[in-house]
């Protein structure tokens, strides 16, 4: 896992990221189920959470399974996203209105844009949201 994400983190165009928001016990199985909702089906390039999250094995597991890189993204760049949704537990836990649409955001790049609102697993544990890239 690598640390905090530059600008151009994910280069070409329309690139899809996925952004994960989950509870310190939430299960790889948690994050799947947020990610089937949200992806309907849509390729992504890459899994990314807040830094300190990145190295769980939970976000790891998944990674491994679904065969694609999960990345870390420092508290800096992820408070300078603009999520649309809030979620009370997440402006509690990092002051943001959702940790998994600023990760997308922050990952997709400078032309980020959000392809829906973030999905929730069915057990709660854990959030995704899906972010699509312009280039840079």
């Amino acid at each position: 896992m690598e640390g905090g994400l530059s600008r151009r983190a994910v280069a070409g165009p329309a690139v899809i990221v996925a952004g994960f928001g989950f509870r310190s016990n939430a299960s790889a199985e948690s994050l799947a189920d947020a990610f089937r909702q949200a992806a309907d089906g849509r390729a992504v390039a890459l899994a990314v959470t807040a830094e300190d999250k990145a190295s769980s094995d939970a976000f790891r597991q998944f990674c491994a399974t679904l065969g694609i890189s999960g990345r870390g993204i420092d508290a800096a760049t992820l408070a300078r996203q603009k999520p649309a949704t809030r979620s009370a537990a997440s402006i509690q836990a990092r002051g943001l209105g959702s940790l998994a649409e600023a990760a997308a955001l922050a990952a997709a790049g400078p032309q980020a844009r959000l392809l829906g609102p973030r999905a929730v697993s069915s057990d709660r544990m854990a959030t995704c949201a899906l972010a699509e890239g312009g280039g840079s």
